[in-house]
């Protein structure tokens, strides 16, 4: 449960946040919202005072039917902002969030930590190659289909089973590669039905015996909003509920908008399991 990050080693054993820094004008909940220079170092400055210990960075949105972005323009809206982080924030640990091996590559050069992958690999055959031979650890989603198409391929035998014999045949794809540090996320939202996403996280807990940190996508997703019958900006109080569960189910890493929430809810469980009987 320790992954090495640019030489610091993360005790994944507590919990940690990993914060959305969105850089897409049309991701579901916060797009368009930070687009200057200001307000990027602004919400990432925030972010890691209430305890963030990677920010994860997205400049391709994977929303449901999200518009396809060119590789030119994913690497134009991700590398400038990088450079910009870590000028002011030269120690903190970024997440990249592409499935580009070319995207993927440049964002380490420039001093990236992380490859986070909604598709394992699937839309890019050079990713594995390329995580493998930068040695940072890998993020590796379940998804069917491109984010264009994903919601038309939720069909499962069981989606359990399917999911586990997906990471198997990943893990031993990547551990082929020598690929050290790999991270699991069922990838709750993408290819799935609202009911899915609840056997999903009913059973996270199966997940653990791959023996790998599993990471967790559930902030502000329609899977909260639409059972509540309200929307993105109200989902927090849905979201919270939904982190606190995962957590007690064994996940390691909550990728959350709302960081010091999401917090909250490690340190609440983490007390909640120090007076177990």
């Amino acid at each position: 449960m320790t992954i090495n990050c640019k030489g610091e080693l993360v005790d994944l054993k507590r919990p940690k946040v990993m914060g959305i820094l969105n850089l897409t004008p049309d991701s579901f909940f916060d797009g368009g919202k930070y687009k200057d220079e200001t307000s990027i170092l602004d919400q990432v400055e925030y972010m890691l005072n209430h305890g963030a210990t990677f920010i994860d960075m997205g400049a391709y949105s994977s929303r449901p039917g999200a518009e396809h972005v060119p590789e030119d323009e994913e690497l134009q809206r991700m590398i400038p902002v990088i450079d910009l982080i870590l000028n002011k924030f030269p120690d903190i640990l970024i997440s990249v969030d592409t499935f580009r091996s070319k995207v993927a590559a440049e964002s380490i050069e420039h001093g990236a930590a992380l490859i986070n992958d909604i598709s394992a690999g699937n839309l890019d055959k050079t990713m594995f190659d390329t995580v493998a031979n930068y040695q940072v650890p890998y993020i590796m989603m379940h998804m069917k289909g491109t984010p264009q198409s994903m919601q038309k391929q939720a069909t499962y035998s069981d989606v359990i089973k399917d999911l586990r014999s997906y990471f198997s045949e990943k893990i031993r794809e990547t551990t082929s590669k020598k690929i050290n540090d790999i991270i699991i996320d069922p990838g709750f939202g993408f290819a799935k039905t609202t009911e899915q996403n609840y056997t999903l996280l009913n059973h996270l807990d199966l997940f653990q015996t791959f023996g790998l940190p599993i990471l967790i996508g559930l902030s502000r997703k329609s899977m909260i909003y639409k059972v509540l019958g309200s929307s993105p900006q109200e989902a927090l109080n849905g979201t919270t509920a939904l982190h606190t569960i995962a957590l007690l189910k064994g996940a390691n890493i909550i990728r959350a908008h709302d960081v010091k929430e999401a917090m909250e809810c490690v340190k609440l469980v983490e007390v909640l399991k120090e007076n177990a009987l």
